[in-house]
């Protein structure tokens, strides 16, 4: 038997599999780093999503005692992974499970940011009637999706985006080949000139911290779309801030930002009449959830046999 903390909610059904299988479960969300502290090291196994940090002095204070991390998600970047592995701590996350709900999201912010669709619905509930104004949206069909990063989130975003007859490109330094299920792979620059629509979906590290910057905004096509449900600091907001107040782009859907939850630091972007925001709730919806909580139960059920 493991002592299992959640630190991050996860599907009560993941909870019940735990506890069947003879695990004891503690559920303590929204713990800072002193709290973390405190209370860690006194289990085997700890699960978090993307709000809890598991970082150096966290990891050194448990050492002795816990053996797995579990991230229910895909990215890593809120785990500290080399200092944990190298303490002898495990560390697994759940890459496919909420990849199709990411993916979606990211459509959906396409599209919502395309016909003007928030601003539009804001406007009528306030008994205005701006056919005119929001009239003019953009289309998906036959524009060019270009994807930075191309994993298995951005694989389903090119899968849906075929249903629009879209051609999609892609920039991933990892991957060698060509073509990738029917996507051209480019370099970031043609990426940006080419694209009508840009995706990330990339982690935010030293090599991808505001990969799309002011020079990049400068070389994009006017009017093009941006969507960011990825990691906040891939994007430098002032610089899309800019490019959003300049028309350069048309519009932007965003998921995910530089500080969360959001302060007034990023609130100018938020509140921006061309920004389509959402609080990073890319992996949120009840199949998501499900599936994330299922492979987590599962991972540490089949770690502690």
């Amino acid at each position: 038997m493991a002592k299992v903390l959640i630190c991050d909610a996860v599907a009560e059904s993941a909870l019940d599999m735990l506890r069947n299988a003879g695990h004891e479960v503690t559920v303590k969300t929204g713990m800072d780093q002193d709290g973390l502290l405190e209370t860690v090291p006194a289990y085997d196994a700890m699960v978090v999503r993307s709000a809890t940090k598991v970082r150096v002095p966290v990891l050194e204070h448990c050492k002795d005692t816990l053996k797995l991390i579990v991230r229910g998600g895909v990215g890593l970047d809120n785990i500290d992974v080399k200092e944990a592995e190298a303490l002898g701590i495990s560390v697994r996350n759940t890459p496919s499970a909420s990849s199709v709900a990411v993916a979606e999201l990211a459509i959906g912010h396409m599209l919502a940011c395309c016909r003007y669709i928030p601003i539009a619905d804001r406007t009528m509930k306030q008994g205005e009637w701006n056919k005119k104004q929001y009239g003019k949206g953009l289309e998906l069909w036959h524009g060019t999706l270009g994807l930075i990063g191309f994993g298995r989130i951005a694989k389903e975003v090119a899968k849906r985006a075929k249903a629009f007859d879209m051609d999609v490109v892609f920039y991933d330094p990892f991957i060698d080949d060509a073509i990738v299920d029917g996507a051209k792979k480019v370099d970031l620059e043609t990426l940006c000139k080419e694209s009508t629509v840009i995706s990330l979906h990339i982690p935010h590290n030293d090599a991808t911290h505001y990969i799309l910057d002011k020079p990049q905004f400068d070389m994009m096509k006017d009017n093009v779309i941006i969507v960011n449900c990825a990691r906040g600091g891939t994007i430098n907001e002032a610089a899309l801030l800019e490019a959003l107040d300049s028309g350069k782009v048309f519009a932007a859907g965003v998921d995910v930002y530089e500080k969360e939850p959001s302060t007034s630091d990023n609130s100018p972007l938020i509140a921006h009449p061309k920004a389509v925001a959402t609080p990073h709730i890319g992996a949120g919806s009840k199949g998501a959830s499900g599936r994330v909580g299922s492979e987590v139960a599962s991972i540490i059920i089949d770690f502690f046999k």
